[in-house]
């Protein structure tokens, strides 16, 4: 089965690969059951993006210095247009590009104001081009102490790829492998995520029954030989829509090493 999965979910998201650049999308999810933003605070690279999208209610965003505003569609500063952003309860979804470092405060009008006062987000956008480079030491197993239980594997294929294993649990506790296979971009690996299903235990095994439909993404970010963290965004009603895990290294393949 391992192999099988391996195998599959490589000429799946081989065939993704071309969709992936240097940059990474990130969602954040506008309203819905906890009315507020989910997640409310964000850290991205310098030129990624980052899609808001109504999960319910009458919302829109609006940056603290007036340098956007979204729902149906959106007013940029500079770009002269009017009546836009306005408070919407459809089911919009707007994308922006933050290609400046620093930190960029939002609202809903509706429920929030400038600064964090009710309904509030922020964004904090790193300057890209960290001096730490991904190398064969990331291959590994990695967790969160504070979630001992569940974690993931990877594994460098080659000088672009990195394979992905997250062994963990679903919303209703049902053990759940999510699979991808990403690119490297410097400290970085961003990968579309299939979640593996169909399986029975040998020797009732047959890999005709085998499925992996799409689960979102997973973006993992690393700081340095042993600490890193991903984000990940998913379109599967039984997983958080969207969040961030920081990782520690478990083990490390013997015979490799590592440059901070």
């Amino acid at each position: 089965m391992y192999r099988h999965i391996v195998r599959g979910v490589t000429g799946l998201c081989m065939l993704l690969a071309s969709t992936l650049a240097g940059a990474a999308n990130h969602v954040v999810l506008v309203g819905g059951g906890g009315n507020g933003y989910s997640p409310s605070s964000l850290t991205i690279q310098a030129g990624d993006t980052v899609t808001f999208r109504n999960a319910g209610g009458f919302h829109n965003v609006v940056a603290d210095d007036g340098s956007f505003r979204c729902s149906v569609d959106c007013e940029r500063e500079g770009y002269g247009l009017s009546n836009s952003g306005a408070p919407s309860s459809s089911s919009w979804s707007q994308t922006m590009t933050f290609n400046l470092p620093g930190e960029v405060g939002y609202y809903c009008s509706v429920h929030g104001g400038p600064g964090g006062a009710g309904m509030a987000g922020k964004i904090i956008v790193q300057a890209g081009g960290s001096s730490f480079a991904i190398g064969n030491a990331v291959s590994g197993n990695w967790f969160n102490p504070a979630q001992s239980g569940h974690g993931f594997q990877l594994e460098k294929v080659n000088d672009t790829t990195v394979t992905a294993f997250w062994f963990t649990f679903d919303a209703s506790g049902n053990q759940v492998w999510i699979l991808g296979v990403g690119q490297l971009v410097n400290n970085r690996i961003e990968m579309q995520a299939v979640k593996s299903r169909g399986g029975r235990f040998p020797p009732n095994f047959d890999p005709a029954q085998i499925t992996n439909p799409p689960w979102g993404t997973l973006t993992f970010t690393f700081t340095g030989c042993n600490a890193g963290n991903v984000a990940w965004t998913s379109t599967d009603p039984q997983f958080t829509a969207s969040g961030t895990l920081m990782l520690e290294r478990v083990t490390s393949i013997a015979g490799t090493t590592c440059t901070p």
